[in-house]
């Protein structure tokens, strides 16, 4: 009897080995994984999708729903009405990796995932998109494969958009114009690139009237020029949910920004630093201050458009070399303006003082200097140097450095060989200079490790 329960119980446990066995194949065979952004990419419509991503911003929650941007190194996810406790929605802090199933979905030409779920991905580093530089791509077939990234578009034109009474606006409250200040509104406003014109949103929830995005589209102008980041959002075309609006700054502000913030200015060209490699440096000016713009990217032809007085919106990034503040990483827009050409400011009383470098990159004057002597790199005394040390000469592109005092205080001065070189009067004047002369120059007041103009005229008293 004990033999039988014993032989029993062997070929029950047997039989629920072979089960779970099986179970665990089938399980394997059926298993829902995570998919690529590749994956999602082909999957079908209305088909269930597994994702994990990482959170970029929240548009908002509201019975237990919320509508979330989302983006992983390959691509962009829009969750819209996802289920979400309030709790969970504080917890989707920027760069905060979950994982989501739900199914894949359009509407009006947006992809996104609908009657979603997600859980944290406990452990994962946070990730933060770069924005991706999308202004080369409106207009064109390209652009909506990047649908739902971070994206910013530059050097755009504000134009009228007209209300649903015809009347025309630099932005309508709602899509049509039905809407007011007072309402949940909506922004819709009209920008162009050239002769097309693109629509921008400002959605209510994700960026309301309490943020500098909202407050900034209610002060456009027809005319502004502006630069703008946000997600590119899809509604019939291309309509960014914008996040930020970059407007002109004035030359306080500019000054005032951060370092490695980005800036808008407009300005007009003074001088050119030379054009290679499709780049070139420019020396700019308005009434209130001058900017350095260097490397900026251009062609040939473009450069040639550049003469001084043109009038150009630029945008790129605020940053210091060595004490020189610069704009990198720029671009630039010609704009229909009257030439302005700065008159060079006399800073002859501001050298030595700490107000010498507010004038920064600015056309000047200082006179009354007296030569004195510069030693090149053996000991040699001399009037000017080919190079900061006296290694070039006057058959390589040098630039010349000499010295000139004021006082007792003695400053450095340039001759920048791809601004004014060696077929200028400037460049020849300098060959020309003996210890003790007394001169007055004109320049910008470039800054290396203190100021070191770039000197364009020279003249000897």
């Amino acid at each position: 009897m004990k033999k039988l329960l014993v032989f029993m119980l062997i070929l029950v446990l047997a039989l629920g080995l072979c089960a779970c066995g099986g179970n665990g194949d089938q399980g394997g065979e059926n298993e829902e994984k995570v998919m690529t952004y590749a994956e999602f990419e082909a999957a079908a419509k209305d088909s269930k999708v597994i994702v994990e991503t990482y959170v970029q911003a929240k548009q908002g929650w509201w019975d237990n729903k919320a509508s979330v941007y989302t983006q992983t190194p390959d691509g962009a996810y829009f969750l819209y009405n996802m289920a979400c406790s309030e709790a969970d929605y504080a917890k989707l802090t920027e760069g905060t990796k979950i994982q989501v199933t739900g199914y894949k979905a359009e509407w009006s030409g947006e992809i996104e995932i609908v009657d979603a779920t997600f859980k944290f991905v406990e452990g994962a580093e946070p990730y933060v998109a770069e924005t991706m530089d999308a202004t080369a791509l409106l207009g064109t077939d390209e652009l909506i494969k990047h649908q739902n990234k971070k994206v910013s578009f530059d050097l755009l034109t504000v134009v009228p958009s007209k209300d649903k009474d015809g009347n025309e606006k630099p932005f309508l409250y709602n899509w049509d114009g039905s809407g007011n200040a007072e309402s949940d509104s909506d922004l819709y406003f009209k920008a162009a690139i050239g002769d097309k014109t693109y629509t921008f949103v400002i959605e209510y929830y994700l960026t309301g009237p309490s943020t500098d995005a909202y407050k900034a589209v209610q002060a456009l102008q027809i005319g502004d020029v502006i630069s703008l980041e946000g997600f590119l959002y899809w509604y019939e075309g291309s309509q960014p949910h914008v996040t930020n609006v970059l407007s002109v700054m004035d030359y306080e502000a500019y000054a005032e920004a951060e370092l490695e913030s980005k800036v808008l200015v407009e300005t007009y060209v003074q001088a050119k630093q030379g054009w290679w490699d499709n780049k070139a440096t420019v020396y700019t000016q308005d009434e209130e201050g001058g900017y350095f713009l260097y490397n900026m990217p251009m062609t040939k032809a473009e450069y040639d458009l550049l003469t001084v007085g043109t009038k150009l919106a630029v945008v790129g990034y605020k940053t210091v070399w060595s004490g020189e503040v610069e704009i990198i990483d720029s671009k630039f827009m010609i704009l229909e303006a009257d030439p302005y050409v700065a008159e060079p400011v006399d800073l002859t009383a501001a050298l030595g003082t700490d107000e010498l470098i507010n004038s920064q990159n600015m056309l000047a004057a200082f006179k009354g200097l007296t030569v004195v002597v510069s030693t090149d790199k053996d000991g040699v005394e001399k009037p000017f140097l080919y190079g900061w040390d006296g290694s070039g000469d006057a058959d390589s592109d040098s630039d010349l450095y000499f010295k000139a005092t004021v006082g007792d205080k003695t400053y450095t001065f340039v001759i920048e060989y791809y601004l004014t070189g060696p077929d200028s009067d400037a460049y020849k004047a300098v060959q020309a200079l003996q210890v003790g002369d007394v001169i007055d120059l004109e320049g910008f007041l470039y800054w290396y490790e203190g100021p070191q103009a770039h000197i364009t005229k020279v003249t000897v008293k």
